[in-house]
């Protein structure tokens, strides 16, 4: 009894780490959110109990061997989040967050609260406080897709970014439209200024901005 409750106790914390990190990519239209992030280091954190206890008494028992699995298929999994267009490529750092809160995942599983709370906190700070206050220079360019029933508001988000457009592409899909653009946007107006921005369009979704 005492041990369920302790490995539960592992998988309750690898799902509350991995929300930290999948809320800050939620609030950024990231492609990857919560569910995810959560799904990935409860995977993993389940693997690494089952590495440990699951193979306890079978013979030539190698706990690694599961461990080594399961950073592979992250790093597939991470692969199929970067997209790249014939100017950009984007979801690099939503890819590496999956792969690093699947280790936090494993951590977890393995009982490493403290060392996974560090971690934790290094990877917001990344995120967070490097992206926020680190000197920024010169444009950047953003992947956006943006969405919509009505194609005319969306030709009026066209027009209002016009000067910021480098590239884009309409599509239609059982009604409603679509829009994948890449903006060219000054590196001190990029997150939160620009998400208020195409934010602010009526009629018009954000789907998600890299």
């Amino acid at each position: 009894m005492e041990l369920t409750l302790d490995l539960s106790l592992r998988l309750l914390a690898a799902a509350g780490f991995a929300a930290l990190i999948g809320f800050e990519r939620e609030v950024r239209a990231k492609g990857a959110g919560i569910r995810t992030h959560v799904l990935v280091a409860l995977g993993s954190a389940l693997f690494m109990i089952i590495s440990q206890y699951g193979f306890e008494g079978a013979e030539r028992f190698d706990a690694s061997r599961v461990a080594a699995g399961v950073v592979g298929g992250l790093g597939f999994l991470g692969g199929g989040i970067i997209m790249k267009t014939k100017n950009h490529v984007s979801g690099l750092t939503t890819a590496a967050g999956l792969w690093v809160t699947g280790a936090i995942g494993m951590a977890c599983g393995s009982g490493m609260y403290v060392l996974t709370a560090v971690c934790v906190v290094l990877v917001l700070a990344s995120l967070e406080l490097l992206n926020n206050y680190f000197i920024k220079l010169g444009d950047k360019e953003v992947s956006v897709v943006l969405s919509s029933a009505d194609q005319a508001a969306l030709v009026d988000v066209l027009k209002a970014l016009q000067k910021q457009v480098k590239s884009f592409s309409l599509t239609m899909h059982d009604g409603h439209y679509g829009a994948e653009l890449t903006l060219r946007v000054s590196k001190k107006k990029y997150n939160v200024d620009l998400l208020s921005q195409l934010n602010s369009y009526p009629n018009v979704k954000l789907e998600s901005m890299e």
